[in-house]
């Protein structure tokens, strides 16, 4: 939280130029933005991220200042195509980069998908629980040909449901965000503990 309102880092996990994960991930953060949330957008089309290297890429070009905007957020909003039941190796890649800096904060999924992006959804969870983060109850997917027109969300289903992620995200966010910050920098016991010194 910055200035009481809530960071949002969106990530488009897909080099598509013409990407529809990246259309439904700057929809939602066009709304977010509108509640009075500050949503920042990673978009590896108009920013380099290299293939992960753990011997070189934390010293990296570009690292510290991407670092420093993922530790910015309390809430990462994952957009990610469903490549063969599983998440893209660009938004595997991301997440490759980090780990502490998730630990407490709030994952929400979008899936692009003809299957409902459930194995994804689940894939996304399994990295939020293994880095200590908490992750939304649900993910949302969607169907380009069913829920997209002419590069925009068309679909009155789908924009209900981001509707709903977006109050969600505001709501629980902010909750969770809020006793985040608190655990860091108190004393009590709970699992933000170890990451204290670390600040």
């Amino acid at each position: 939280m910055r200035d009481g309102k809530l960071q949002v880092l969106g990530v488009v996990g897909s080099l598509n130029q013409n990407s529809v994960t990246r259309v439904v991930v700057q929809h939602v953060a066009e709304a977010l933005r509108r509640q009075g949330c500050e949503v920042d957008i990673f978009d590896p089309v108009k920013e380099q991220l290299g293939l992960f290297n753990p011997d070189s890429s934390y010293t990296g070009a570009g690292f510290a200042a991407l670092q420093a905007r993922v530790e910015a957020a309390d809430v990462l909003i994952l957009g990610t195509p469903d490549y063969h039941g599983s998440i893209s190796s660009t938004l595997k890649n991301f997440l490759d980069h980090f780990w502490q800096e998730f630990a407490g904060k709030l994952f929400a999924s979008i899936v692009a998908s003809h299957e409902k992006g459930l194995t994804v959804t689940d894939q996304l969870r399994t990295v939020a629980r293994q880095c200590y983060a908490w992750s939304m109850p649900y993910g949302v997917s969607f169907n380009e040909r069913e829920d997209l027109k002419e590069g925009v969300v068309s679909s009155e289903q789908l924009k209900k449901r981001l509707e709903m992620l977006v109050h969600d995200i505001c709501n629980y966010g902010t909750v969770i965000a809020e006793q985040r910050l608190r655990d860091l920098n108190n004393n009590t016991p709970g699992f933000l503990a170890r990451y204290r010194a670390k600040r």
